[in-house]
């Protein structure tokens, strides 16, 4: 979920053809883009989680079910939240990507860069008004929640508190993916400064938590799998990345650190997804955004990719929403101010740096 893993480029096609290592160019300019308007092709940018290396995640599901309907081709990149928005932000005078979708607040940036166009899918009047734009300019297609992960095997019971993580036996053994860069390692940040009650008192731990922290990871998603095999105690993550990864990793728990003598804490952190300015094929992202959000692929979030669906009409109840209604219980939930921390992420940042000496 998150800025999670080293950047992935394939193409997703129904019928499970093989992937494909390159992206073509996909216009450069507004003639560019109407030549480009009658391809049956649609290219995504998206922070990583919702697709699976096994090819079962919900992308590989939906994607392909977009694809048997429409006809049309889905190319698609992955890699951390601020990747995403830095590579579309250095195509600006040659837009490639269709459709960017990413983890708060890397969609606001996205926004206040210039790189979305206005639009409302069909179903986005179904997703709470914290969860999209007022101008359309994004909405979210899954939600999500912020979290950490822990080694079932080597850890009897999952620890409770920020504080534990300081213990001796943490060192070398815990690992968050690097603020500004990974989605999920922002939230470190905007977590701990709620917890904490402030930025200042956030960094001072997060200094002391250095000396057990083995260092800076542009991948959240590739933590879970050192956390399974016991190379790590700790990491952090997010509900339906780990969730879904738990499904192959059996030592992998997930849990919501609380500061001590508080409560554990999390807070939403959809996959929010926007339709690009001068998209060079734009009809097309129209159409995958109102797929995404369409009844038939948001009854699949729990049960394929283990998230919880951006529509508020939509309930499901398979054994993961199940499941998923349950760990969540007992957790509260709070709500960042998203234009306060777009606004101030890289002095945000540049407290963490000066903290962490990263």
């Amino acid at each position: 979920m998150t800025g999670k893993r080293l950047l992935r480029i394939a193409t997703v096609v129904t019928g499970g053809l093989a992937l494909t290592s390159s992206l073509t160019a996909c216009g450069g300019g507004s003639s560019a883009a109407d030549s480009k308007a009658g391809e049956k092709i649609v290219t995504v940018y998206s922070a990583d989680g919702l697709k699976s290396e096994k090819g079962d995640g919900w992308y590989d599901k939906v994607f392909a079910d977009f694809t048997k309907k429409t006809g049309i081709e889905v190319k698609f990149v992955e890699g951390g939240s601020g990747e995403m928005v830095q590579r579309a932000v250095r195509e600006k005078t040659n837009t490639q990507a269709d459709v960017l979708i990413t983890l708060p607040p890397f969609i606001q940036q996205a926004d206040g860069k210039g790189l979305l166009q206005s639009y409302r899918p069909q179903g986005s009047d179904k997703v709470n008004g914290a969860d999209k734009a007022a101008d359309g300019k994004w909405t979210a297609v899954v939600n999500n929640y912020f979290g950490f992960v822990y080694n079932k095997k080597e850890l009897t019971e999952a620890p409770t508190t920020w504080e534990e993580l300081l213990d001796a036996k943490y060192k070398g053994k815990l690992q968050y993916s690097t603020p500004g860069v990974a989605g999920d390692g922002t939230a470190v940040l905007i977590k701990a400064m709620h917890d904490f009650g402030g930025k200042e008192p956030a960094m001072e731990f997060l200094k002391k938590l250095q000396a057990n922290n083995v260092g800076p990871s542009s991948s959240t998603s590739k933590l879970a799998p050192k956390t399974d095999k016991g190379e790590l105690l700790v990491a952090n993550g997010d509900v339906q990345m780990n969730f879904a990864q738990s499904k192959s990793m059996p030592n992998l728990g997930i849990w919501f650190p609380a500061k001590e003598g508080g409560r554990p804490t999390s807070f939403a952190l959809p996959y929010a997804a926007g339709l690009v300015d001068k998209a060079p094929h734009t009809e097309n992202g129209r159409k995958l955004l109102d797929f995404l959000l369409s009844e038939e692929a948001q009854q699949q979030v729990s049960g394929v990719g283990g998230g919880f669906p951006a529509r508020t009409d939509v309930k499901p109840t398979d054994a993961n929403a199940v499941e998923l209604t349950r760990l969540m219980t007992g957790v509260e939930i709070f709500e960042p101010n998203w234009a306060d921390i777009d606004k101030n992420l890289t002095d945000h940042v540049d407290a963490w740096k000066s903290a962490t000496g990263s």
